[in-house]
């Protein structure tokens, strides 16, 4: 067959499927593209030529955007199911950089198809290239090399072909999976080749479960018979895998309870005795004070970022150990951990059936309980609004959308003090309700990953909620929405800056400097009045419905309102700080921000003590 390089590229990634427990999903459902001289003519022609039922497009606004929407629809397809996105050369190329490591750091799939400079150099330099004058086979795309699982560029035609199963091969394994980049020359896509038919065959690529090695399964079993407080952490390799079901068994005929992180709240419904809440910085006091004293922890499916951990301060038993049940050897060995390398479903399987008839003290059962009873207290005080004429605070704004929202709500969030409050607030309701993306908690995602997260889930209502430092850095794919009918539900808290790193800065000894969004004050900095900045209008300037709401009341109104909406909706509303009673739990566990060692300022020499003071119980698992 007779092919260019970019039709060839895209009619075989029209016939790439996954299968995973014998369902079949195809691999690649869309791609996403803006273009420009470095792809139009090669890979722009050739989705044009192969058409909409053979590949789907998406006309996206930003491409960092773009990757944002296709890693919201991979999470909620479960990694079986990924978007493509194509870029010219230069700063399209290189605005796919922040995108590729939120994917890669996530772990969660898609394709990148960045137009590239010449491979033949007929001219040289040509527009928007970057020389190099040690390496001329450089170009601005090898910027994503850091970031991508698997980096590619094709000078070739037939290179194409190993470098197109390779990269599937990539974004089909459960534990490499990421960002991975084929770079295009743009002179190569236009050329032709005589392709074998067989490229362009039906191919399934399996996604594996691995059950755990005989001999690792014996000794977590061992450990957790002899644990009498043990505890398991569940990340989103729980969510990925499908296991919830498992480790609701697991958790039923063990007693053991569960703490979740970020990735994997909603492992287990808000509501099932053994779920403690989040665990770590942004943790719960329940999740938090069992792990300060568990003599065993079952990390199931997470990676124990700083923020689990609580920056090595956490876990403070002497005699705690730690079993990793993870794909990845490389997690599973963390901590010193006993390896438990398995498929998070199976190996919880598995290890439940070899703990047959054991069960932890009832009185340790007893006594979480109680403690998450009262979290639950702690957390009906911050969701109430006893006063329906003021502003809300952003934790009534959860808690009118806990009051509102069912099992097929999703609410989608990245950055900001927003996950801090949704990790020790929120009530998930199923496996899917919460997706904040927080490995590389980047502002921006939240709206286009709404989007695709709505395209994977099309019928369920899906909320992107967002402050106004991230509106402002990110707003461009609301466009996109109006355009392809997406009834996105955006909730927008105005707070007149960055309110998250603004106490951070307060609690570091920074005083704010920089923070917020207002005039400067007499003495130059930023203290004056806030910015007349109107987000709403801007929202209803791309083509949004917007809802203003100023009251309790009227939000509680405007969130009815736009969850039964049919087009993309803006609810917009200015939070007010709450008081120390009614307000959010602060932080139940540390995380290290490291302090300026030396100041003049009194605030940062404070600071500082409570940084020594707090470091001094960082320890090694060894």
């Amino acid at each position: 067959m007779k092919l260019t390089v970019a039709q060839a590229l895209v009619a075989f990634l029209a016939r790439q499927y996954t299968e995973r427990d014998g369902r079949r999903h195809r691999l690649i459902a869309a791609t996403w593209g803006i273009f420009g001289h470095g792809n139009v003519a090669g890979i722009g022609q050739a989705l044009l030529e192969t058409g909409p039922r053979s590949m789907p497009f998406l006309q996206g606004r930003n491409e960092q955007a773009m990757v944002h929407a296709a890693v919201g629809y991979a999470r909620q397809s479960g990694r079986l199911s990924a978007h493509a996105v194509t870029t010219s050369i230069g700063p399209g190329a290189t605005n796919l950089v922040t995108g590729a490591a939120l994917a890669t750091i996530n772990r969660i799939p898609v394709l990148l198809l960045p137009g590239d400079t010449f491979a033949t150099r007929p001219a040289d330099p040509v527009l928007q290239q970057l020389e190099v004058p040690y390496a001329g086979d450089l170009s601005v795309n090898d910027a994503l090399r850091p970031v991508s699982r698997h980096f590619d560029r094709i000078t070739r035609p037939e290179a194409l072909i190993p470098a197109a199963l390779q990269a599937m091969r990539v974004l089909t394994d459960p534990v490499q999976t990421g960002a991975v980049t084929l770079a295009l020359p743009q002179d190569v896509q236009a050329e032709a080749y005589d392709w074998p038919e067989e490229f362009f065959a039906e191919r399934v690529w399996g996604v594996r479960r691995p059950r755990p090695d005989r001999a690792e399964l014996a000794a977590a079993a061992r450990a957790v018979r002899s644990a009498a407080r043990p505890l398991i952490v569940a990340g989103g390799g729980i969510r990925h895998s499908e296991a919830r079901t498992a480790l609701a068994r697991f958790a039923e005929a063990t007693g053991i309870p569960v703490a979740t992180t970020q990735a994997g709240k909603g492992a287990l419904p808000h509501d099932h005795p053994a779920e403690v809440g989040g665990i770590g910085h942004t943790g719960t006091a329940t999740a938090d004070g069992l792990a300060r004293e568990a003599d065993l922890v079952i990390a199931a499916g997470t990676r124990l970022t700083d923020f689990t951990t609580a920056s090595a301060t956490l876990f403070r038993n002497p005699s705690v150990r730690f079993i990793g049940l993870n794909l990845d050897p490389y997690d599973a060995h963390k901590l010193a951990a006993l390896p438990l390398v398995a498929d998070a479903r199976e190996g919880l399987d598995e290890l439940r059936a070899a703990l047959a008839g054991h069960r932890v003290d009832p009185a340790y059962e007893a006594a979480y309980g109680e403690c998450k009873a009262d979290w639950e207290a702690r957390v009906d005080l911050a969701f109430a609004t006893p006063d329906e004429d003021l502003a809300p605070t952003q934790a009534q704004v959860l808690g009118l959308l806990d009051a509102l929202v069912d099992d097929t709500d999703i609410l989608i969030n990245a950055a900001g003090s927003l996950p801090g409050d949704l990790h020790k607030l929120w009530r998930a309701r199923s496996t899917d309700q919460y997706h904040v993306e927080y490995g590389y908690s980047c502002m921006g995602y939240e709206i286009p990953a709404a989007i695709g997260v709505a395209l994977a889930a099309p019928g369920r209502p899906v909320w992107a909620l967002v402050g106004d430092g991230t509106y402002l850095m990110n707003p461009t794919e609301i466009v996109t929405a109006v355009q392809e009918g997406v009834p996105l539900r955006m909730v927008v808290l105005d707070n007149h800056g960055y309110a998250s790193i603004g106490g951070l800065s307060g609690a570091v000894g920074g005083e704010g400097f920089g923070t917020a969004y207002r005039f400067r004050g007499p003495d130059s900095t930023y203290t004056g009045e806030p910015l007349p900045v109107d987000l709403a209008a801007n929202a209803a300037s791309l083509g949004m419905a917007v809802i203003r709401a100023r009251t309790v009341r009227d939000l509680r109104e405007a969130l009815a309102e736009a969850r039964a909406a049919s087009r993309p909706t803006c609810v917009y509303t200015q939070t007010r700080t709450p008081d120390t009673v009614s307000g959010p739990p602060p932080a139940q566990a540390w995380w290290d921000v490291p302090v300026a060692e030396t100041a003049t300022r009194k605030a940062a020499a404070e600071a500082r003590e409570e940084y020594d003071r707090q470091a001094a119980q960082r320890r090694r698992h060894l």
